[in-house]
């Protein structure tokens, strides 16, 4: 493409994975600092969020929020068949409405929660149920909620899940609730058995945010499961061919959106032993030239 990335996406990338050893006010900084970032997506900083908000003020990026951490940490499931061990996943999830808001994002991301063959659709009421509670809270403050869409049986075993079933959720969803979304991950893809074709159109209606990143699926090999390496990184699935091939995807699909652009987050960590800048510039390269490559 001859046009710039930034015209048709918000760049950003997910702090506590970008910089898992970092202070966060040093790591928020460095995001702040780097103007190739249009978008940050954060966890919140605990007693630390008012110097954060400051900071984030100060940036001009847009403020994502994933609620994710505050789910997988202490194991906490939407779709717990149990209603009380639901309602804690709830809490959490309105708690994080809240501190959003304070940080300055207009929304929450999160997944759904580890499920059983016997009680699938039970399971799947239950994340109804509390989709539809922490939308409508949000709903009142002018903040959407983004489901991010999983693999279902390989690392986080989460309800969604398979694209198909992300659909119907997603179409339940919007008959009640508009400020619901889809949240999509490259990584992801190999991990459900899935293309990028086949998960852009089968979600088509419903994607509101965008992440990419690797995996490694092969079992029995370092790095294998839901952990996001570094690009190039041995025996995994993605690297620019398969960024290029989302890329191109998206622009078949309607997604260079100049007018309104969708976040575009890379999801990367370390391995043993990596550096965290190298890494974060590895992400970079692979993106811009996954760029470079696509048709116009």
């Amino acid at each position: 493409m001859k046009e710039s990335i930034h015209k048709y996406f918000q760049v950003g990338t997910i702090q506590w994975m970008s910089y898992p050893n970092r202070e966060p006010m040093e790591s928020l900084k460095a995001i702040a600092k780097d103007d190739f970032f249009d978008a940050i997506e954060l966890k919140g900083y605990g007693e630390k969020n008012e110097e954060a908000k400051k900071l984030l003020e100060q940036s001009h990026l847009k403020v994502c929020y994933g609620a994710q951490p505050r789910l997988l940490g202490p194991k906490l499931n939407p779709n717990a068949i149990d209603e009380e061990e639901r309602k804690k996943a709830e809490a959490t999830l309105l708690e994080a409405v809240d501190e959003a808001e304070y940080l300055g994002a207009k929304g929450i991301a999160f997944l759904a929660g580890k499920w059983e063959e016997a009680t699938k659709e039970e399971a799947y009421a239950q994340l109804l149920k509390t989709t539809r509670n922490v939308c409508t809270y949000a709903a009142g403050k002018g903040m959407n909620v983004e489901l991010e869409v999983f693999d279902f049986d390989m690392d986080k075993a989460a309800l969604i899940g398979p694209a198909p079933l992300a659909a119907r959720f997603a179409a339940d969803m919007r008959t009640s609730h508009s400020n619901f979304g889809l949240l999509v991950d490259l990584s992801h893809f190999p991990t459900t058995y899935e293309t990028s074709r086949f998960v852009v159109q089968t979600l088509r209606p419903y994607i509101t945010h965008l992440h990419f990143g690797n995996a490694v699926v092969k079992k029995g090999c370092d790095g294998y499961g839901d952990l996001h390496p570094r690009f190039g990184y041995p025996n995994s699935a993605n690297d620019t061919p398969e960024l290029l091939d989302y890329l191109r995807v998206l622009k078949e699909e309607g997604f260079f959106r100049a007018e309104d652009p969708l976040v575009l987050s890379m999801e990367v960590t370390l391995r043993p032993g990596e550096d965290e800048d190298i890494v974060l510039a590895n992400t970079k390269r692979v993106l811009n030239r996954a760029w470079a490559l696509l048709e116009d």
